[in-house]
């Protein structure tokens, strides 16, 4: 019980803060401030606010968790993940700040037509969704095996609570709010993680010379796996599926895109690009330490680990590293989870009020009021989605929403490139069969590769789907129409 207590005061501490910052953010309850920020943000602001956004609390027990099986291989995907962000960063950002878009996907009307627009935008409401759920369903079973079931609350009021909590400081400041509710966020994320790292060391009598040896002679530190092409761990699969991720989940995703918007202007959002790109290299190599003396600790007090990799920082912090520990874990996947799910939340209403509805940031009274609607019903949805992935029983979240990703986003990916790489106009009412044909064709490619060759595809079946899209665009192009400069 004091335990419980503990998680619990420290999650209502969390949330009276948070709406302190949030009331104290607040500007105007209208669509310039909840779309875009009024475009006024500092450039080291978003940065750091970006970063508790990537790392989510699925990464919180994830990472860790996969050193039993992966080791430390998870840096190949995050080395990828940096050239990603130089892409975004020099080809990407430039496009959305020279048309000044509120919504990313408007390029794609402004390129190909209404079709692919609503097709790229639909698209992404669908795997924001699912993705974002899956992020904040880790908090929601934490926080009920912790607390709330101990107390007899089912776990479907848990899920409404948490997501009611996110609606009521997102409601009004939208972006404007979560910029700086993010930076709070961040800095949470970051100092639970050093402490957890910092209490393990001293119960296990180790210093900081200690714990590199205790990594350096780990039989799960191996990060490079140049040895196995068959292997989904192979390094060039990583970074070059990496580069990928990154360039489709934060360059083609309204979420992030929307908070790099909000700096002044594009070499500000830029510097934030690369700056938080980079942050977020160290950080995750954290968290690979920190799975490494979670097995270590195992090992060395004879604890059996639990089966299910994402398990097992939640069960040590609440089982067996006292009840600082626990208090800790508690704060940081709060923040962790907390930061993507605010954000993914105002990002959905976002895309739904500009590229379903057509709303603008000049919006009267009756837009405002409909936002409002819109962003419940989001809410709404988010709940019940988080209530169906809770069902789904997966062994590694962090697995399923990359390869989540690599399906939905894969359309994304080949609308972009081949408006960016070539100059013909399309047939634009075929793009919505092609964004669906494109996944389904992806999915029996790996299906065939692992049946006649052995070859597993891993994360880099992204690829595959964007270059069966962009290949079905250019049958599909108009050659004899009007070449576009967009």
């Amino acid at each position: 019980m004091p335990s419980t207590l503990g998680v619990l005061l420290t999650f209502l501490a969390y949330i009276i803060f948070i709406f302190i910052i949030s009331q104290m953010t607040k500007r105007t309850d209208d669509n310039a401030t909840f779309f875009l920020a009024h475009r006024a943000t500092p450039w080291w602001v978003v940065a750091i606010g970006m970063l508790g956004d990537s790392i989510s609390g699925v990464t919180f027990v994830s990472v860790p968790g996969d050193v039993v099986h992966s080791g430390m291989s998870y840096m190949q995907l995050v080395f990828g993940f940096f050239l990603g962000y130089i892409v975004v960063a020099y080809v990407l950002l430039p496009l959305y700040y020279r048309l000044r878009l509120v919504s990313i996907y408007t390029y794609l009307e402004k390129r190909f037509g209404l079709y692919t627009y609503r097709t790229g935008a639909v698209f992404f409401l669908v795997s924001k969704l699912f993705g974002a759920a899956a992020k904040l369903y880790v908090i929601t079973l934490i926080l009920q095996e912790l607390v709330f079931a101990p107390l007899g609350v089912p776990y479907s009021l848990t899920v409404v609570g948490v997501v009611g909590i996110i609606w009521l400081y997102t409601q009004r400041g939208g972006m404007g709010t979560i910029i700086w509710t993010d930076v709070l966020q961040t800095l949470c994320l970051i100092t639970t993680l050093v402490l957890i790292i910092y209490q393990l060391s001293s119960q296990l009598g180790l210093g900081f010379s200690g714990m590199i040896d205790v990594v350096r002679h780990s039989e799960h530190n191996r990060i490079f796996v140049f040895d196995d092409w068959g292997s989904p761990l192979n390094f060039w699969k990583q970074l070059i599926s990496g580069a990928f991720i990154v360039i489709v989940m934060t360059g083609l995703d309204q979420n992030m895109m929307q908070k790099n918007l909000t700096c002044r202007n594009l070499r500000e959002a830029r510097r934030n690009m690369l700056s938080y790109g980079f942050g977020f290299i160290p950080l995750n190599f954290l968290f690979l330490t920190l799975g490494i003396l979670l097995v270590y600790y195992a090992g060395a007090k004879g604890i059996a680990l639990p089966e299910k990799t994402d398990s097992i920082l939640p069960y040590l912090a609440s089982s067996h590293l006292g009840s600082w520990v626990l208090i800790c874990f508690t704060l940081g996947i709060t923040a962790a989870s907390f930061s993507n799910a605010d954000s993914a939340l105002t990002s959905l209403t976002t895309s739904v009020c500009t590229d379903l509805l057509g709303m603008d940031m000049k919006g009267g009274k009756s837009e405002k009021d409909l936002r409002h609607w819109i962003h419940l019903g989001i809410c709404i949805a988010f709940a019940l989605m988080v209530l169906i992935i809770g069902s789904l029983q997966q062994t590694s979240l962090l697995k399923t929403i990359y390869t989540a990703v690599s399906y939905t986003y894969g359309p994304l990916l080949g609308f972009f490139a081949f408006g960016l790489i070539t100059k013909y106009p399309i047939h634009d009412r075929l793009t919505p069969y092609i964004a669906l044909a494109s996944p389904l064709v992806s999915y029996l490619l790996a299906y065939m590769l692992e049946l006649t060759l052995g070859y597993k595809v891993g994360y880099e079946i992204l690829l595959f789907n964007g270059l069966f899209t962009f290949s079905a665009l250019w049958l599909i192009r108009q050659r004899d129409g009007k070449k576009v400069f967009v």
